[in-house]
């Protein structure tokens, strides 16, 4: 129910969907809260790198990625934010702070914010020590440079949209850039690339943009509001904490416009328990840190 598995799915809509990131998990539980666990898809749920192999190598980095491949991790996760002067990197946070050294290289441009830095001045900035001395000198990767990575390791890329709010416009840049990299072409679209985010705006942005690209809503909207979703994405991609086999049988009886059903990846397990428990609650996908862990458990 995925790109590059057994099915992908999805769509466009308009009214009745806000911007907010996520209902709380009693709303997944309503869905249907003596469910039984839905069947596993058939060859268990695909298993994603968040940030890369995030528990073994610095977040978002290209080692990160590279990580991954060596686990032999097909799918990879990852945030875009753009620059000052129009750049799009790869990095989690709205700030430079947590997991680069920009506090020491600019010390005078507090809050630190993605936004308010250039792509040249991104760039010079250390994103590796913070994980451990081995990582040194890691960067913060641009999104080309992490495409042509992913490329070159012959993975496949869950790619979120972070804080969209703050970059007006940025779906359309995003689109760009995968367009120069070669990865709208139909192979990529159809088998290699999911764009995801917490604002139903976004991913409707990028559906009318692309109607062929498969995306995903990052949340858990109230199961009566599915059928609204339905019309603009192809996943419903919840925390795994607001997660019930109803919920997740709820969003699979939806059909979105490529008329396959919706898909649901959840987000972040990282132990084997927690992998078995959603894997037996039907998920089609599990986001994690760290990705042997997981395909492991529910291989």
């Amino acid at each position: 129910m995925l790109p590059g598995a057994a099915t992908a799915s999805a769509g466009p809509a308009e009214a009745g969907v806000t911007t907010a990131t996520a209902t709380a998990p009693a709303t997944a539980a309503s869905a249907d809260a003596t469910a039984t666990a839905a069947a596993p898809r058939v060859g268990g749920p695909l298993v994603i790198a968040h940030r890369g192999a995030s528990a073994y190598a610095p977040e978002n980095t290209l080692a990160a990625v590279d990580r991954a491949g060596d686990l032999g991790v097909d799918w990879v996760e990852n945030d875009v934010q753009r620059t000052r002067d129009g750049a799009l990197v790869v990095i989690h946070d709205d700030t430079l702070r947590r997991t680069t050294d920009v506090e020491t290289v600019f010390p005078d441009r507090a809050p630190w914010k993605v936004k308010d830095f250039t792509a040249a001045e991104i760039a010079r900035l250390d994103a590796g020590s913070w994980f451990g001395a081995r990582w040194a000198g890691e960067r913060v990767p641009t999104l080309k440079q992490f495409l042509h990575t992913v490329d070159a390791n012959r993975q496949k890329l869950l790619l979120e949209i972070k804080g969209p709010e703050q970059y007006p416009g940025i779906e359309k840049d995003i689109l760009r850039v995968l367009r120069q990299e070669g990865w709208l072409d139909r192979a990529h679209v159809e088998e290699k690339l999911v764009i995801q985010s917490f604002s139903a705006e976004s991913v409707r942005a990028v559906h009318r943009r692309h109607p062929g690209i498969t995306t995903g809503f990052l949340g858990t909207p109230a199961a009566a509001e599915l059928p609204t979703y339905a019309a603009f994405t192809d996943q419903i991609n919840p925390s795994h904490t607001s997660l019930t086999a109803g919920y997740v049988a709820a969003v699979h009886r939806l059909k979105g416009p490529h008329g396959k059903p919706l898909a649901v990846s959840t987000w972040t397990v990282n132990d084997a328990a927690g992998a078995v428990r959603v894997r037996d609650l039907g998920v089609d996908g599990i986001i994690t840190d760290s990705p042997d862990v997981v395909r492991d458990a529910v291989g």
